[in-house]
C-alpha cells in the first residue's frame, strides 16, 4: 500500500535508472523538473527541441548538461516525432511533453505506423496523496476521454489498474462512481457501472476489485457506505477512483488539487510506455512526482 507521493522515488530508485525522451524540451518548468528527478538519480533525460533555447534555460536554472544527449529540432511538432522515435529506437522508456500542444504531441503517440499505439485508448491516471484518505488514491479519466462509451470505460478502467499493479498493488479496489449508488436506468453512467461490476465477477475485467455504481462518499468512506447499508469490499478502501466522463473527472482532479489539500502525479496511460502530460497549473512537486510515477512503473 503506497502512502506517500514520495514513496513513488523510493519504488522507482529500486529500479533501474530510466530514460526519458523530452519533446520539445525547451520549457523551463519541465527542465526545472527534469532536474529534480536527475537530483533523485531516478531518469536521464534525451532533451529534443531548440538547442540553444535548451541550453540557454538550462544555464539559468543551474541544469548541468553534462553527459545529456540533445537532439536539435526547433519545430515542435518534428519534435514529438523524435522523441517518439527515440522510444521506438528503444533508446529511452518514458516519454514527456514539453513545450509542445497536446494535439500535436498525441497525434505523434497515435499515429498508426510510427506511433506508440498500444490499444485504442489512452486514458489519464492521476495518483493523490490526500490528508483525509489513509492511502494514495487514483483518478481516472479528468483529460482524455470526454464522453467515454462503455467499452473505452473497460479500457480506461483496465489502463488504471495496469498501473497501480505495476506500482506493486496487486489486487487493487476500483470504484466506478457517480451521483448515486443505485442503479437507474435512466442515468446511464450508473448502468455502465454495474455492467463493469458484473463483468468483473465473471472475470471478464480480472486483476481488480470492482465496485459500482457507489457515490464519491460511499466509495472513500466505509462509515457513510455502512449508513446508506452498502456492503461493499471497496467502500472505504479504494484504490481507484473511475469517473463518468471528463467533466466530473475534471472537476474531481482540481477539487482535491485546489481545495481539497491534496498534492497529486499523473501519466497518460494506454501507450507502449508511460507518458507524462503535465499542466502549466501544476506545481513543481507534482510534476516532479508525476516524473517519478512513470519510472517506478517502468
Amino acid at each position: 500500500m503506497l502512502t506517500k507521493l514520495t514513496e513513488l522515488i523510493d519504488l522507482a530508485k529500486t529500479k533501474k535508472t530510466r530514460k526519458i525522451a523530452v519533446a520539445a524540451a525547451a520549457d523551463e518548468p519541465v527542465l526545472l523538473a527534469l532536474k529534480d528527478a536527475m537530483a533523485e538519480k531516478i531518469v536521464v533525460p534525451i532533451l529534443v527541441g531548440n538547442k540553444v533555447e535548451i541550453e540557454k534555460i538550462a544555464h539559468k536554472i543551474g541544469l548541468d548538461l553534462t553527459g545529456i544527449e540533445i537532439i536539435e529540432e526547433s519545430n515542435p511538432n518534428m519534435a514529438a516525432v523524435k522523441a517518439v522515435a527515440q522510444i521506438r529506437l528503444g533508446n529511452a522508456d518514458i516519454l514527456m511533453k514539453g513545450l509542445v500542444s497536446s494535439g500535436a504531441f498525441l497525434k505523434a503517440i497515435l499515429d498508426k505506423e510510427n506511433g506508440l499505439r498500444k490499444s485504442g485508448t489512452l486514458s489519464h491516471l492521476a495518483l493523490f496523496e490526500s490528508p483525509f484518505y489513509h492511502k494514495l488514491i487514483g483518478v481516472t479519466d479528468a483529460a482524455m476521454n470526454v464522453e467515454p462509451e462503455f467499452d473505452e470505460k473497460v479500457a480506461i478502467l483496465n489502463n488504471g489498474v495496469e498501473a497501480f499493479r505495476k506500482l506493486g498493488v496487486s489486487l487493487p479496489k476500483v470504484a466506478v462512481i457517480g451521483a448515486v449508488e443505485t442503479v437507474n436506468p435512466k442515468m446511464k453512467p450508473s448502468t455502465d457501472a454495474a455492467l463493469l461490476t458484473l463483468m468483473n465477477q465473471r472475470n471478464q475485467i480480472a486483476g481488480c476489485i470492482v465496485d459500482g455504481p457507489l457515490a464519491l462518499d460511499n466509495a472513500v468512506s466505509a462509515e457513510a457506505a455502512h449508513h446508506k447499508g452498502i456492503e461493499s469490499p471497496v467502500a472505504g478502501d479504494v484504490d481507484l477512483l473511475v469517473t463518468p466522463d471528463i467533466y466530473s473527472g475534471n472537476i474531481l482532479y482540481k477539487s482535491l488539487n485546489f481545495m481539497g489539500g491534496a498534492t497529486s502525479a499523473a501519466v497518460i496511460m494506454g501507450a507502449k510506455v508511460p507518458v507524462v502530460l503535465t499542466s502549466r497549473s501544476d506545481t513543481d512537486r507534482s510534476k516532479l512526482m508525476s516524473i517519478a510515477l512513470a519510472a517506478a512503473m517502468e
